[in-house]
């Protein structure tokens, strides 16, 4: 007897903000580039790509390919869509109890 498969897409499970942080949050976890260029692709495909490319001021299709998992999106870019999104982008240490970051920066 065969297995019945059915088609997956990304897309039917970002339905509200709190599936879009979600999925963005896992991808930033990761830290796999392609993988966080991806999930930016999928969250703003499923608010409408067309209006965020209008927002960064670029063709549809070069923001396609940029946040495909082969594109290599400049910061700029990163930070355009993050903004499109209504999402910040913020920084904070991986362990901060037994991270030196603090010592690095000269805190």
């Amino acid at each position: 007897m065969a297995i019945e498969t059915t088609r997956f897409d990304v897309l039917d499970h970002l339905k509200t903000p709190e599936d879009c942080f979600a999925h963005l949050e896992a991808a930033f976890e990761a830290g796999d580039p392609s993988l966080v260029a991806h999930a930016l692709g999928d969250v703003a495909r499923s608010i409408g790509i067309t209006a965020v490319a209008k927002d960064l001021g670029v063709t549809r299709e070069a923001l396609y390919k940029s946040l495909s998992e082969d594109g290599d999106p400049k910061l700029s870019t990163l930070l355009g869509v993050a903004k499109a999104l209504g999402i910040k982008l913020t920084v904070e240490a991986v362990d901060k109890e037994n991270n030196n970051a603090e010592a690095r920066l000269g805190a």
